[in-house]
């Protein structure tokens, strides 16, 4: 699989990476989105994705308080992966009351979910805190320089906070190397509201979370709308996953499903080719899976070349929801 640099760091990253929030063991607030997965399960699920030349995982604090990093760390292992055989990303999350001091005072408890695999990749879970821009920039700083971690990103931050959040960093010598955003073809709002933009100018890569609208852009929910109804979690209620939602982009599944059928894939591996391709470099994907299957699906997502004008079908038809 093809890699691209992660911003304006030293790492190598596939375009394809795995979401590691399904490894939650269905615990905690946002765990409760999946069923918990078998250990052999996840165990299947990355050595599909290794095997298929995926070569980093994301993970977070909040994904089951730590639960989603130690099984993948213990997966890895399992697998034979040793430190620096991947690259791991996570994220530290600010729970209500958490200052800045908070992300120096828990990266002993990543490090050691995590172990023996150390944080190439560490970010801010999301922008509501108590603390300040500039506090939780130099303390991230700090652990740069201590050498607990390799590189900072952010995560669901506004064009104007992440200009803000890399100025602090720069004057600290330290990139801002990426910011985690909601991004597919029924979420293209990074394009409208400055965020893509602002990290095209500063070198900042967009790393791609729900890249398949959370499996709608598969068309299983268009084809039998029933099966929204059996999905664990609070996403059936979404609007995008009602009769109206459905009905909306519908349009856009079905041209999915046509160009699939000319390349011998599925609807969702062209959702994810076009998100990879259709900015150059600067966007990379993190789609999750729940079976080995799925992981299979994510890595064959690569393997084929989209034409400008099956590129520019896909773009006309997604634009309603820029």
């Amino acid at each position: 699989m093809k890699q691209r640099r992660l911003g304006r760091s030293d790492i190598e990253l596939s375009a394809i990476g795995l979401g590691c929030w399904q490894f939650s063991e269905g615990s905690g607030l946002a765990g409760g989105f999946w069923e918990a997965l078998p250990t052999q399960t996840v165990e299947e699920i990355v050595d599909a994705s290794l095997r298929g030349g995926i070569n980093w995982f994301d993970t977070a604090e909040a994904y089951g308080d730590g639960r989603s990093e130690r099984a993948l760390s213990n997966a890895l292992t399992r697998l034979g992966k040793k430190p620096g055989d991947v690259v791991v990303a996570t994220k530290w999350f600010p729970y209500p009351f958490r200052g800045a001091s908070s992300i120096v005072n828990t990266i002993g408890d990543r490090l050691t979910h995590l172990s023996p695999f150390g944080i190439d990749l560490h970010q801010i879970h999301q922008p509501f805190t108590l603390a300040s821009v500039a506090a939780q920039a130099n303390a991230m700083a700090d652990l740069v320089q201590a050498g607990k971690i390799r590189t900072v990103g952010v995560s669901n931050f506004s064009a104007k906070r992440m200009r803000a959040f890399h100025d602090v960093l720069a004057r600290r010598g330290v990139p801002l190397v990426s910011n985690q955003m909601q991004y597919s073809l029924l979420d293209r709002r990074i394009e409208s509201n400055g965020v893509l933009a602002a990290a095209k100018e500063l070198g900042i890569t967009i790393i791609a979370y729900s890249p398949l609208a959370q499996g709608l852009l598969s068309g299983k929910f268009h084809e039998d709308p029933t099966l929204v109804r059996t999905r664990v979690g609070p996403r059936k209620f979404l609007p995008n996953f009602r009769a109206k939602g459905l009905e909306r982009s519908r349009p856009l599944i079905e041209e999915l499903r046509k160009i699939a059928t000319a390349h011998g894939v599925t609807p969702s591996q062209v959702a994810l080719n076009w998100l990879i391709h259709f900015h150059g470099d600067s966007v990379v994907v993190i789609p999750g899976a729940t079976k080995r299957r799925h992981a299979e699906e994510n890595v064959g997502a690569g393997e084929f070349t989209l034409s400008s004008d099956e590129l520019r079908r896909i773009d006309e038809l997604s634009r309603q929801f820029l």
